[in-house]
């Protein structure tokens, strides 16, 4: 009985601190593509208050939903308007590899504090909620960057092909009331978790080496 309720009370704090660094990856990954425009000259992010790390502004309910009970998820689109980039096509790419590219190093720095404190602070119930919260954290950022470079429709992978690639941008637009669709039934069917969460740990594995080596 006693194994029971600590099962799930073990499953209640994962849940807990899955949900809370999912909601602080979402928002710096959409604030990264605003960021990223903005400096390219587009205001529109601005404009539109996404700026912000307020998590209101960028949160989709769905996305985060999906986010803490499959580890892949989205939030709610930065408005851009390419126009504005001198080079439209490299700034629509700069743009869309943003995002993953701030989970990426999100992920790298939450691995590398998780080294700091089990190599410098003592051992005692805070520093093991820390390190738990640092894992989670590079967990959820490596798998949200991952699912963003996936390419379909409106992920930012599919911006990225779309922009070097003109025959997938035209299918992508000939099929464009579907994407969302497709997109559900993946996350909802598992399709995506296998080779993803291979990726996953292969990333997870590279960077915690790194840091290791770091540390020596």
């Amino acid at each position: 009985m006693l194994n029971f309720f600590y099962n799930i009370q073990s499953r209640m704090q994962a849940y807990v601190l899955t949900a809370l660094v999912a909601l602080l990856a979402i928002v710096c990954h959409e604030c990264a593509h605003g960021w990223v425009s903005y400096k390219l000259g587009d205001p529109t992010a601005k404009n539109a208050g996404r700026l912000t790390l307020n998590p209101l502004k960028h949160i989709d309910p769905i996305g985060i939903l999906c986010m803490v009970l499959f580890r892949v998820g989205w939030a709610k689109p930065v408005p851009i308007n390419p126009y504005y980039y001198r080079d439209r096509k490299k700034g629509i790419i700069y743009v869309s590899i943003a995002g993953p590219a701030t989970n990426f190093i999100l992920a790298f720095i939450s691995l590398l504090i998780e080294g700091l404190l089990l190599k410098y602070s003592p051992s005692h119930n805070a520093n093991w909620i820390f390190c738990q919260l640092c894992y989670y954290s590079a967990v959820v950022n490596i798998s949200l960057g991952l699912f963003n470079l996936v390419p379909i429709p409106p992920l930012d992978g599919s911006k990225v092909l779309g922009e070097l690639w003109p025959k997938a941008a035209h299918f992508y637009w000939k099929y464009q009331g579907y994407w969302r669709w497709v997109l559900l039934i993946c996350v909802a069917t598992g399709l995506l978790s296998r080779p993803l969460g291979l990726l996953n740990n292969m990333l997870l594995n590279g960077m915690w080496k790194v840091v290791r080596l770091i540390l020596l």
